[in-house]
């Protein structure tokens, strides 16, 4: 009797954690999809799509460093969960120190980048920019990132794997809020956009260095006097796993940049926006459970993790059907509107819009599978999928753009993220849930099948013409519906163990006082 009230009581604080983890991720992401919107429509309108199309590339080019954090931040991750679990402050202090080690020698590589890219890249721009302004704004795009390895990364990893992600966040609403209102007014002023950048990057300082003094003083860590005696495990094929996420982040930019020009970067950005305010408003409803899920993993909890992750998985895929459904109907209109009265560039287009949405659907509904992987650090064993994916992207998207454009870039990226999804799911279903695998499968199968009936259902809908915010939400919010109704009813039915379980769950969390 006491070992199941010690079980509930842990259970009941890994709830509590995730609850604000997912509140706060949550209200951060409203944030960010609202200011992701606004800004970049100011940018365009005040200074053109040449302009945007130069911010988005430098942008893209400073995020590849993200690929020298990714051969560590997962591995360091998943070595703190076991110490973090058993309170052991040594190891932790250790891995800490490892980790800062890493991130200071990450951010001097940085500056070397930003050096190379200052050479290079006003060279490809020179017809449409001056050098000076070129170099001037990579510089000042680049302070954030810079900061966020000298000074934050190590602490917002140990915040996240600590479940405690909700002190990230509640951080970057507040700076994500306060950019915003200074760059409104800054262009509404009429400012020159270096000015607008370089404000926006002070504020973003601010970030890692909040979450550094946080974690020191609650924690009440000094890592200077800490040996530097602990070595990362599988850093290298860890490395190796986040290539093709950056490769998918990033290549279709690049491809772009050598085979297209800034105008096409510009319109490609837009439906990226979009797509990733989906995005993030999916993952603000699974931010912190990776966390628990590596929590349960180091403490052995198999029969735990599986029944929790079989309702995570439930909810996760209804969700990211209903939000990818209803954006395959409504990204088209919504850029009509959007776009409304900025005649540099053709925004419009359909076989794009549709090629990206179901690409990075196809991206989402991965993610479970890869986050139980990346915490039960099982970077090794499932690298090869990372070459597959990397080669047949940029080989796809190399052809296919001198032939279709943008829309052939996108189709590189669907192909890969079907290879990489199919991957990850079989792996963590046998090596890790240790379930049978056509189970997943299957859900993948119902999905699509899903996707099917929704948009029979929804070219069933009468047809507005759409001129005008007002009019599009009334048409999202039939299509919403037609795609909730369609994906709960047949969860309803071929899930019934699984809805039942989550319901019970949930009574249970609402019973807790």
């Amino acid at each position: 009797m006491r070992y199941n009230w010690t079980k509930y009581l842990r259970g009941y604080m890994r709830s509590k954690k995730a609850l604000r983890n997912v509140i706060t991720s949550v209200i951060l992401q409203a944030c960010s999809i609202i200011c992701g919107f606004i800004i970049p429509k100011l940018i365009i309108s005040n200074y053109g799509s040449v302009v945007n199309g130069l911010i988005v590339s430098i942008t893209y080019f400073l995020s590849c460093i993200t690929l020298l954090e990714a051969g560590f931040g997962p591995v360091i991750k998943a070595d703190l969960y076991k110490p973090i679990a058993q309170k052991d402050n040594e190891k932790i202090n250790q891995i800490l120190k490892a980790s800062e080690k890493i991130f200071r020698t990450i951010s001097y590589i940085f500056l070397v980048y930003i050096i190379l890219l200052c050479i290079v890249l006003p060279l490809n721009v020179s017809s449409q920019f001056d050098y000076i302004f070129t170099i001037l704004l990579i510089i000042i795009i680049s302070l954030s990132t810079f900061a966020e390895y000298y000074f934050g990364m190590t602490y917002r990893l140990f915040l996240q794997t600590d479940q405690k992600s909700y002190v990230v966040n509640c951080i970057q609403i507040v700076t994500t809020i306060l950019n915003a209102i200074l760059v409104i007014l800054l262009i509404n002023l009429k400012m020159n956009i270096i000015i607008v950048k370089l404000v926006s990057s002070i504020i973003f300082v601010l970030r890692p260095i909040l979450q550094n003094v946080y974690v020191k003083r609650k924690y009440n860590i000094n890592l200077k006097n800490v040996k530097l005696n602990y070595k990362l495990k599988q850093k290298w094929d860890a490395l190796v796993q986040h290539i093709a996420y950056i490769i998918h982040n990033n290549a279709d930019i690049v491809i772009l940049m050598i085979f297209g020009n800034l105008i096409e970067i510009s319109v490609y950005s837009i439906y990226s926006t979009i797509v990733n305010s989906i995005k993030r408003a999916l993952q603000s409803f699974s931010n912190g459970i990776d966390s628990a899920f590596g929590n349960m993993i180091a403490n052995n909890e198999k029969e735990n993790l599986n029944k929790s992750f079989k309702m995570y998985e439930g909810i996760y895929l209804t969700i990211a059907t209903i939000l990818f459904s209803s954006t395959l109907f409504l990204i088209i209109p919504f850029i009509k509107i959007y776009t409304k009265g900025i005649d540099d560039a053709n925004y419009i287009r359909t076989a794009f819009g549709a090629v990206i949405v179901i690409a990075e659907f196809i991206c989402m509904i991965r993610m479970p599978y890869n986050d139980l992987v990346k915490v039960a650090g099982k970077f090794k064993e499932t690298k090869n999928g990372a070459y597959i994916e990397a080669i047949s992207n940029i080989v796809i998207s190399c052809i296919l753009v001198n032939y279709l454009g943008i829309t052939g870039v996108a189709i590189g990226t669907l192909v890969a993220m079907s290879i990489r999804t199919i991957e990850f799911m079989y792996y963590s279903s046998k090596y890790i849930l240790n379930r049978n695998v056509v189970y997943g499968f299957k859900r993948f199968i119902v999905v699509f099948l899903e996707l099917a009936l929704i948009t029979v259902c929804v070219n069933l809908l009468p047809k507005y013409n759409i001129d005008g915010y007002f009019v599009w939400i009334i048409q999202a919010i039939e299509v919403s519906i037609v795609s909730t109704v369609i994906v709960v009813a047949i969860n309803s039915v071929l899930y019934k163990d699984n809805l039942k379980n989550i319901l019970d769950k949930t009574k249970s969390l609402l019973k807790i006082k």
